[in-house]
C-alpha cells in the first residue's frame, strides 16, 4: 500500500497513476484500515488534478467509497464488531469533510455526465451523509447551487443514477427543514410523482418505495411544504396508488410495503400535529378529489391484507377527524353484505369482538373516536340508537348502541374498555346528549325490572370486576357527570354510589389498584365540583365533611395526584391515536387526559372551599348568567333592528328607483305632445300651400275652355274643406289648452302634496312636543300628588296629637284650620292641573284629526291627479284622430289638385303666406261674379 501510494503521488505518467489507483482500489475492501490511512490525502489530490481522465478519477471515487462506506464491513462483520465499524466510517468521514473543499469537489464531480464519475461520486456523497450528517448538510447548504445540482440527478436518463439520487436525497434531507424547502421548490414533488406512476404506483419495485421514503421526508412535520404540496394540486394525484381490484389475494410483499408507505404519506398530511387550518384544506381537497371514496373502498374490500387494513382504518380516521363534510360521507357508507350495513357498525362488531387482532381493534376505536371528534351530528345519531323510541323492536338489525352496550357489558375486559371510552366520546362537550342518555333503560334479566345505563355502570362498577373494566367504566363516568349537574344528581340518587367511592378512596392498596383509587376520587370530586345542591342529604357541604372524616383532604388530593403521576397517563396525553404495546398498557383515553388536566385543579380548590364561599361562587355564577342573558337579548334587538333597516333601506332603494322611472315617462310624454305640436304645424303649413295654389290659378279655367260650372262645384268643394280645416284647427288648439292646464294641475299638485306632507310632518312634530309636555305635566302631578299624601299624613299625625292632648290647649282649631285651608289649596291645585292636561289632550284629539284629514286630502288629490292624467291620455288619443283626419283632409286635397290638373288647370308650389292666399281667393270671387 505505502508502494503504491508513493506510486500515485511521485510518478509522472499518467497511465501509472492510474495503475496505482486500480490496485489501491482492489485492496482498499480487504484493507480498509491500512488504505485509509495512507491513501486518502493522494486520491484527494488525484481528484483536484487529474480531472481530465475520467478513468482514474472513477478508480479514487471507488477506493474513497470502499474506505468511508460501512456498507461492504457490515456484511462481513459479526454483530459485536458492528460499533467498531461504524466508528472508523465515520471517523474517515470527519477527516474527508475537514477540508470543506473536499466536498465542494465532490458536488463538482457529481455534475460530470460520465457514467464512471457521476456514479460513484453519488455513493461516495451518500455515504458521508449517512456517517456525519448534520455537518455534510450544513456544507452543502452553504456552497452555491449545492442542492440544485444535485436535484439533477432525478432527471438523469439512467436509471441506477436516478434511483441513487433519490437515495442520496433521501439522506440530505433526513431533518433538515431548510434545505427540504429547497428540494421541494426545486420540483421535486413533481419528479417523485412521475417516477411513481411510471414505475407502477403500488404495483412497482423498491424505486417506488425510496421515492415514498423522501416524500415523506420532504413533507413530515414540514408546514411550508405540505401546503406547497396542497396548492400544487398533488393530492389529486395521489388516488391511482389506492385503486384494488375485486380480487385482492396474493399481493406481494413489496406491494404490501408500497401502500403501506402511501397510506403514511396521507396521514403525513392530516396528522393531528399539524396546524387545523392546513389539515383541514387537505381533507377537503382529499374528499373532493375523491381520495377518501377510494379509501374507504379499501376499507370495505375482501382480501385486503390484515395491517393494509389497519393502516387503512387509520387513515381514514385522519382524513375524518374534526371535518364535518367528511364525517357526514363516512356516515353514508355501507358494507357490501346482505342487507347492506353501515360502515361504522361494521368496524365497531371488529371491536368489541375479541378474536380480532389488537391494532385492529385499536384502529377502529379510534377511527369511531376521529367520527365523533367535533360532531355532535354524529354523537346524537350514535346517542339516539340507544334511547328507547329509536331501537329496532323487530331485531332485525343491529345498531351502533346496541353493540357499544353489548362490549360494555362483555366478559372481556378489552371490549369494555374500548366500549366505555367509545360511549364516552359519544358524549364529549355535549350537555343534551348527557342528559339524554340517563334515559336508556336496560334489561338485566328476565322477570326483573330494566335498569338506567348509568345504575348498571356503577353496579359493575362496586362487583369488583378487572381493573381495565374498572379504569374504563370510570373514565365513562367522569365524563358523562362533567358540566353537568342532573346527571349528578342522578348517581347521587343511588344511596350506595358515595359509600363506594369513600371506601374505594380509603383503602390502601397496591399499586394496580391506585389507578382506581384515583379515578374514584376524580369522579366524587365532579360531584361536588358540579352538584346543584338539590339533594339534601348529598349537598356540597355534606360531601366536603363526609371527605374529611372518612378520608381526609391531603389524603384526597394525593389520591387524585396518583392519575396524572401514572406513566400510562403520560403516554396517552402525547397523541390523540390510541397506540399500546400490549392490551394490558390500554388504560388512559387521549381526550380524558384533557379532562384530567382541567378538572384535577378545580376539584382540589372546590375541596378547599368553604360553604360562604361556595355561595359567593354561585351568586357569581348566577350574575354572569343574568348578564350573558341581557347581552343575547340585546343582541337580539339590534339583530331585529339591523334588519328592520336592511329593509327599510331596501323600501327606500325601490321608491327612489319608481320615483326615477316616474320622472323619465313623464319626461317622454312632454317629448311626445311636443312631437305632435310640431307634426301639427307642418301640416297646417302643408295646408295653406295647398290652398294657395288653388287660388293662384283659379282664372285659367275659361282661358283653357272650362266649363264655369265645374269650376264653381270644385271651388264650393274646396270651401268646405277649408271650413273643416279651420274647425279641426280650432279643436286641436282647444286640445292644446286642455293639455297645458293638465301640466300646470300637475304642477300645482306636486307643490300641494309637499305641503301637506310639510304640514303633516310639522304636525307630528307638533304632537310629539304636545306629548312631551304631556309627560312632563304627569310628572309634576305624581310628584305633587305625593307632595299632597306626605301632607295628608301630616295632617293626620296633628289631628291625633290634637285629640291626644289636653283639652284645655286651645290651640287645636288653629291646627284644624290651617290643615283645612292646605286641603282646600292642593284641591284648587289638582282640578287646574287636570284641566291643563284635558286642554292639552283636546288640543292633541285635534291635531290628530287635522292628520286624518289631511291624509284624506291628499288622497282626494291623488284620485283627481289619477283622473286627470287619464284625461290626458284621452286627450291624446282624441290629438292622434285628429291628426289621422288632417291626413285624410291632405290625400282628399291632392286628389283634387289631380282634378284640376286633368282640366288643364296650371297649380304652382310656391311658398307664399296664409293672409295673401285669402287676398287671392278674393280676387278670384269678384272676377267670377262680373263673369
Amino acid at each position: 500500500i505505502q508502494k503504491l501510494c508513493d506510486r500515485v503521488a511521485s510518478s509522472t505518467l499518467l497511465d501509472d497513476r492510474r495503475d496505482a489507483v486500480r490496485a489501491l482500489k482492489s485492496l482498499s475492501k480487504k484493507y480498509r484500515l491500512e488504505v485509509g490511512i495512507q491513501a486518502m490525502e493522494h486520491l484527494i489530490h488525484v481528484l483536484q488534478t487529474d480531472r481530465s481522465d475520467s478513468e482514474i478519477i472513477g478508480y479514487a471515487l471507488d477506493t474513497l467509497y470502499n474506505v468511508i462506506s460501512n456498507d461492504l464491513e457490515e456484511e462481513e462483520q459479526e454483530e459485536n464488531s458492528a460499533k467498531q465499524v461504524d466508528d472508523l466510517g465515520s471517523q474517515f468521514t470527519e477527516i474527508f469533510i475537514k477540508q470543506q473543499e473536499n466536498v465542494t469537489l465532490l458536488l463538482t464531480l457529481v455534475e460530470e455526465f460520465d457514467f464512471h464519475v457521476r456514479w460513484p461520486g453519488v455513493k461516495l456523497l451518500t455515504s458521508l451523509l449517512k456517517q456525519q450528517g448534520p455537518q455534510v448538510q450544513q456544507i452543502i447548504l452553504v456552497s452555491p447551487m449545492g442542492v440544485s445540482r444535485l436535484m439533477d440527478l432525478l432527471a438523469d436518463s439512467r436509471e441506477v443514477i436516478r434511483n441513487d439520487g433519490v437515495l442520496l436525497l433521501q439522506q440530505l434531507t433526513k431533518s433538515n427543514a431548510a434545505i427540504q424547502k429547497i428540494v421541494a421548490f426545486e420540483n421535486a414533488f413533481e419528479r417523485l410523482l412521475d417516477i411513481i406512476t411510471e414505475e407502477g404506483n403500488s404495483d412497482g419495485g423498491i424505486v417506488v418505495e425510496d421515492c415514498l421514503l423522501l416524500l415523506q421526508n420532504l413533507l413530515k412535520n414540514n408546514n411550508s411544504n405540505q401546503n406547497f404540496f396542497k396548492e400544487g394540486s398533488y393530492i389529486q394525484r395521489m388516488k391511482p396508488w389506492f385503486e384494488v381490484g375485486d380480487d385482492n389475494c396474493g399481493w406481494s410483499a413489496q406491494k404490501v410495503t408500497n401502500l403501506h408507505l402511501m397510506l403514511q404519506l396521507v396521514r403525513v398530511l392530516v396528522s393531528p400535529t399539524n396546524p387545523p387550518g392546513a389539515t383541514s384544506s387537505c381533507q377537503k381537497a382529499m374528499f373532493l378529489c375523491g381520495l377518501l371514496q377510494q379509501l374507504c373502498t379499501i376499507l370495505m374490500a375482501t382480501g385486503v391484507p390484515a395491517d393494509i387494513l389497519t393502516e387503512t382504518i387509520n387513515t381514514v380516521s385522519e382524513v375524518i377527524r374534526g371535518c364535518q363534510t367528511n364525517q357526514d360521507y363516512f356516515a353514508s357508507v355501507n358494507a357490501p353484505s346482505n342487507p347492506p350495513r353501515p360502515a361504522i357498525v361494521v368496524l365497531l362488531m371488529s371491536m368489541v369482538n375479541e378474536r380480532q387482532p389488537f391494532v385492529l381493534r385499536c384502529a377502529v376505536l379510534y377511527c369511531f373516536q376521529c367520527f365523533l371528534y367535533k360532531n355532535q351530528k354524529g354523537q346524537g345519531e350514535i346517542v339516539s340508537t340507544l334511547l328507547p323510541s329509536t331501537i329496532d323492536a323487530t331485531g332485525n338489525s343491529v345498531s351502533a348502541g346496541q353493540l357499544l352496550c353489548g362490549g360494555l357489558f362483555s366478559t372481556d375486559s378489552l371490549s369494555n374498555w374500548c366500549a366505555a371510552v367509545a360511549l364516552a366520546h359519544a358524549l364529549q362537550e355535549n350537555g343534551t346528549l348527557k342528559e339524554q342518555l340517563l334515559r336508556v333503560q336496560l334489561a338485566t334479566s328476565i322477570g326483573n325490572p330494566p335498569v338506567s345505563l348509568l345504575q348498571q355502570c356503577t353496579n359493575i362498577l362496586s362487583q369488583g370486576s378487572k381493573v381495565q373494566t374498572r379504569v374504563g367504566l370510570l373514565m365513562l363516568l367522569c365524563t358523562w357527570l362533567s358540566n353537568c349537574s342532573i346527571a349528578v344528581t342522578h348517581f347521587l340518587h343511588n344511596p350506595a354510589n358515595v359509600p363506594f367511592l369513600t371506601g374505594q378512596i380509603a383503602e390502601n392498596l397496591g399499586e394496580e389498584e391506585q389507578l382506581v383509587q384515583g379515578l374514584c376520587a376524580l369522579l366524587l370530586g365532579i360531584s361536588i365540583y358540579y352538584n346543584d345542591n338539590s339533594l339534601e342529604n348529598y349537598r356540597k357541604e355534606k360531601l366536603k365533611q363526609l371527605i374529611e372524616k372518612r378520608i381526609g383532604r391531603e389524603n384526597f388530593i394525593e389520591k387524585l395526584g396518583f392519575i396524572s403521576k401514572h406513566e400510562l397517563y403520560s403516554r396517552a396525553a402525547q397523541k390523540p391515536q390510541p397506540s399500546f404495546s400490549s392490551p394490558d398498557h390500554m388504560m388512559f383515553d387521549h381526550e380524558f387526559t384533557k379532562l384530567v388536566k382541567e378538572l384535577e385543579g378545580v376539584i382540589s380548590k372546590a375541596i378547599y372551599k368553604s360553604s360562604e364561599e361556595d355561595k359567593k361562587e354561585e351568586e357569581v355564577k348566577k350574575t354572569l348568567e343574568q348578564h350573558d342573558n341581557i347581552v343575547t337579548h340585546y343582541k337580539k334587538v339590534i339583530r331585529e333592528q339591523d334588519q328592520e333597516l336592511e329593509e327599510l333601506k331596501q323600501r327606500i332603494n325601490s321608491l327612489t328607483s319608481q320615483n326615477e322611472q316616474l320622472q323619465a315617462t313623464v319626461t317622454q310624454q312632454v317629448s311626445q305632445i311636443q312631437q305632435h305640436k310640431d307634426q301639427y304645424n307642418l301640416l297646417k303649413v302643408q295646408l295653406g300651400k295647398d290652398t294657395q295654389h288653388h287660388n293662384s290659378h283659379g282664372d285659367t279655367l275659361q282661358m283653357n275652355g272650362i266649363q264655369t260650372e265645374e269650376v264653381s262645384k270644385l271651388k264650393e268643394e274646396l270651401e268646405e274643406w277649408k271650413n273643416k280645416h279651420e274647425l279641426l284647427q280650432g279643436q286641436l288648439k282647444e286640445k292644446d289648452s286642455v293639455i297645458e292646464k293638465l301640466n300646470s294641475s300637475q304642477l300645482e299638485m306636486g307643490a300641494t302634496e309637499q305641503s301637506l306632507q310639510t304640514s303633516r310632518y310639522g304636525g307630528l312634530e307638533h304632537s310629539n312636543e304636545l306629548q312631551k309636555e304631556l309627560e312632563m305635566l304627569r310628572s309634576q302631578i305624581q310628584l305633587q300628588s305625593a307632595e299632597i299624601s306626605k301632607l295628608q299624613m301630616e295632617n293626620q299625625k296633628l289631628q291625633v296629637m290634637n285629640t291626644a292632648a289636653d283639652p284645655m290647649l286651645g290651640d287645636s282649631g288653629a291646627t284644624a284650620a290651617t290643615s283645612s285651608e292646605l286641603e282646600a289649596r292642593l284641591e284648587q291645585e289638582i282640578k287646574e292641573l287636570k284641566s291643563q292636561v284635558k286642554a292639552l289632550s283636546e288640543e292633541k284629539e285635534s291635531l290628530k284629526q287635522q292628520l286624518d284629514s289631511s291624509t284624506s286630502t291628499v288622497a282626494i288629490l291623488q284620485d283627481k291627479n289619477s283622473r286627470l292624467e287619464r284625461e290626458v291620455a284621452e286627450s291624446k288619443k282624441e290629438q292622434d284622430d285628429l291628426l289621422v283626419l288632417l291626413a285624410d283632409q291632405d290625400q282628399k286635397i291632392s286628389a283634387q289638385k289631380m282634378k284640376l290638373k286633368d282640366f288643364g288647370v296650371a297649380v304652382e308650389d310656391e311658398d307664399d303666406t296664409e293672409s295673401g292666399d285669402q287676398g287671392d281667393e278674393d280676387e278670384d270671387g269678384d272676377e267670377e261674379e262680373q263673369d
